[in-house]
């Protein structure tokens, strides 16, 4: 019985960079949100996309939006942040790679975009803004449960996203 070749090295998986893509912070009723207490109500939005760079390497970008309003509903704060990554990724292939790109990398890129966050947050003299954990993998397999449903499939018949 013949054996098929193995890869003796197996999936590779590296960090090349993270980087800040884009950021901006407004505080748009400077400076009258500063003369009454602040008691803010957050909204945030996260995504994440990945394109490739070049044969086994990725960009992934994750993105953070955040409004903090008051009680009267006024804007305190704006802040949108696209924290990424280059990764190099070889000998992982589809659903694996999918996976490896939506939800293992964003999970590496959100304590940066965390702290960047809370930098400029603080910065804007507001309190510190920590934000709790994201779980990537419970968010993957969300949206990949809702497009198998869009698709008419079960998430086990392997429905990939877009």
């Amino acid at each position: 019985m013949s054996e098929s070749p193995v890869d003796p090295q197996g999936p590779q998986f590296g960090i090349q960079r993270i980087y800040v893509k884009d950021v901006s912070f407004e505080v748009p009723r400077a400076p009258e949100v500063f003369t009454k207490p602040w008691q803010p109500k957050m909204k945030m939005d996260i995504n994440s996309r990945a394109k490739k760079v070049e044969e086994h390497t990725y960009e992934v970008v994750l993105t953070l939006s955040l409004e903090a309003r008051d009680d009267e509903d006024q804007v305190g704060f704006i802040c949108e942040l696209s924290q990424a990554g280059i990764f190099f990724v070889e000998g992982v292939e589809g659903p694996q790679l999918q996976h490896t790109l939506s939800a293992y990398c964003p999970s590496l890129l959100f304590p940066y975009a965390r702290a960047c966050v809370d930098s400029l947050v603080t910065r804007g003299s507001f309190p510190a803004l920590m934000l709790a954990h994201v779980n990537f993998d419970a968010l993957y397999n969300e949206a990949m449960k809702q497009q198998a449903e869009r698709a008419g499939a079960t998430p086990e018949e392997g429905a990939q996203p877009h």
